[in-house]
């Protein structure tokens, strides 16, 4: 099997799409298919280049099996609407030269994640054109998160990215989704259901596991032996809001053995930042290195998960499963009838859920927690337990190697019965 990966953002980032596509990517390498990715240089959630890289030059790279080739692009320092946009059109723009160049090599299957949706439609032309297969994987509703978290304006606008948006989705062999309520979302769009695949993101379990002594960082951060650590960890960006963390924070600084450490990077870190800058149970700290990451999880006696309101089933927050293979309670917002709290609240049982936007909830839900290590530990191992009966990396995988080898031999027989 060839496979073609096209996205803007693929590993080594140390969370989120990035993560997820570079371990896929590396698995089926393993695995012995032949893997290519065209992406950009790394630069998410950061918003900058990464150290060894280049936003002006096109770059190849041998990566765990994967031969990866590099496009350039604008990366702005603080996106915001036009400047998202300009920055996703450089990239898919810069990457046309290097996806057409894969035409002697014709991939059985090109396969491209949303977001960003910006690379679907030279992936579709190009799989077309070639006789290869397309695979469209929807990781965030990019454009209706974008217009409804009001990242992008206008109505005129709206209607017709979101008539691309269905045609692509049409015109794609197989289209998948994280989450149940995505994919009815994508079947609201026209996506036929014999096209339409639940790819769930997946737990390392064996990468990510409970610790059975304190976490070094513990000490690291001059915390109190009995200090509960209340941990958010990922991309401080606009779909998180993240602005209720600072408010809930503020109702607990009286209680100083809870105390908050907020780890990450994005374009809402400073304000983030600001809104905390007199409150003493309050820590912020980098994107941590892969290779700590499972004493990094295991720092947290809570990990913390909010979503903004208008969010709601557009996303499917890819953190949750590295909380889950940690051992740790969780505490999330989300309103009942989303898909997020029925994951934490029934189908893992691993934490409390309180409506979004309400700081007060959230603060007296810690305080439940944080009085409570045997309620904490029993919703943990509940999440652990999920992680490993349902989301362990190798079954998702098999289950996807098998999708993709179908896909692949219906596109050789068509190529069969219409020779080009």
């Amino acid at each position: 099997m060839k496979l073609l990966i096209y996205g803007i953002n693929f590993a080594p980032e140390p969370t989120g799409i990035g993560k997820y596509t570079g371990e896929m990517a590396q698995w089926l390498a393993a695995a012995g298919h032949e893997v290519r990715v065209i992406t950009a240089p790394p630069y998410y959630p950061a918003w900058q280049v990464g150290a060894g890289h280049s936003g002006h030059e096109y770059r190849s790279e041998s990566w765990q099996g994967v031969h990866v080739m590099r496009a350039p692009l604008w990366v702005p320092r603080q996106p915001g609407g036009l400047k998202r946009l300009l920055h996703l059109a450089s990239f898919a723009l810069t990457s046309l030269p290097v996806l057409w160049a894969q035409w002697r090599w014709k991939p059985d299957v090109v396969w491209t994640v949303e977001p960003a949706l910006v690379c679907a439609p030279a992936a579709v032309t190009f799989a077309s054109l070639r006789g290869a297969r397309s695979w469209l994987h929807i990781q965030d509703h990019e454009v209706d998160a974008a217009f409804e978290l009001g990242l992008i304006k206008g109505r005129a606008l709206r209607h017709c990215v979101e008539r691309v948006e269905r045609w692509l989705m049409r015109r794609s062999d197989r289209v998948s989704t994280i989450s149940k309520r995505m994919r009815d979302r994508a079947l609201s769009k026209g996506v036929a259901p014999q096209r339409l695949v639940h790819l769930p993101n997946w737990a390392d379990i064996g990468g990510i596991a409970p610790l059975a002594t304190p976490s070094t960082y513990r000490a690291e951060l001059g915390l109190a032996p009995d200090a509960v650590v209340a941990l958010y960890s990922g991309n401080m960006g606009n779909k998180q809001g993240l602005e209720v963390l600072a408010e809930v924070a503020r109702l607990l600084q009286d209680e100083p053995r809870i105390q908050f450490v907020l780890g990450g990077d994005g374009s809402g870190r400073a304000d983030l930042q600001a809104r905390c800058a007199d409150l003493p149970n309050v820590r912020f700290m980098d994107l941590q290195p892969p290779e700590r990451l499972n004493d990094w999880l295991g720092l947290a006696d809570v990990h913390l998960l909010p979503q903004r309101a208008d969010a709601a089933d557009l996303v499917m927050p890819s953190k949750l499963t590295g909380m889950l293979a940690s051992g740790r309670a969780v505490l999330a917002t989300a309103w009942p009838d989303t898909e997020l709290r029925e994951v934490v609240a029934q189908d893992a049982a691993c934490g409390l859920v309180v409506p979004p936007d309400d700081p007060a909830a959230m603060a007296e839900a810690l305080r439940v927690l944080a009085a409570d290590p045997a309620l904490r530990a029993e919703l943990g191992a509940n999440g652990r337990r999920h992680a490993e009966a349902s989301l362990s990396q190798d079954a998702v995988l098999r289950r996807f190697e098998a999708q993709l080898l179908a896909l692949g031999r219906k596109g050789e027989a068509t190529c069969a019965h219409n020779p080009s």
